[in-house]
């Protein structure tokens, strides 16, 4: 087994643990961060014709082990939100980097794809720009339509509009394929016009 396959092997064992499920697009239950893992790899596989080794690896552990850290053990708000956003960064880079060493991954290869989780160059680096535009399809194909009615209208305007700031024109033509609610591709025209 190669260090692409076994990293892979592990980081979705991790993942594996979420006591979190959601429905995948096959109708069964799975767990929430493995699906979204997996997810993420579809999207950087259609965004990028041959994508790098460390960017499927840093696609497939982006949020490993996500649920050992819940958002409400920060502060409500947006500054603990934040707090916890960064936070997480750091959690999941060292998570993945622990696995990648294990498996036998060089010192540069592992700040590689913890420079690409950290999103350290969102604009300028090509491969952490395609990271952002998978982290955003992934929310906008799985999360927004059931996250959406939890919000007011005004919120998820916001949301769609940072979110849209954050991707490239590629994510954009992607976006706009997605199939859509009603009331999903409504907030969207409003995000969008606004």
């Amino acid at each position: 087994m190669n260090h692409l396959t076994e990293a892979i092997v592990k980081f979705d064992a991790a993942n594996a643990k979420d006591p979190n499920k959601v429905t995948n697009a096959l109708g069964n239950l799975e767990p929430k961060e493995l699906y979204h893992a997996r997810l993420m790899t579809a999207w950087i596989k259609r965004l990028v014709p041959e994508p790098s080794e460390p960017l499927l690896l840093a696609a497939r552990c982006q949020h490993i082990r996500r649920w050992e850290v819940p958002r409400k053990s920060f502060p409500a708000g947006r500054a603990g939100y934040l707090k916890w956003r960064q936070g997480m960064r750091h959690f999941h880079a060292e998570k993945a980097a622990e696995i990648m060493a294990e498996v036998g991954y060089e010192d540069v290869e592992i700040e590689r794809v913890n420079e690409l989780n950290l999103k350290i160059n969102p604009k300028s680096d090509p491969e952490c720009q395609a990271l952002e535009d998978a982290l955003c399809l992934t929310f906008l194909e799985v999360q927004f339509s059931s996250f959406a009615p939890t919000q007011s209208e005004e919120k998820m305007i916001g949301i769609l509009q940072k979110s849209w700031k954050k991707m490239s024109p590629a994510g954009h033509a992607w976006a706009m394929k997605l199939p859509m609610t009603e009331q999903g591709r409504a907030l969207l025209a409003k995000a969008l016009a606004g």
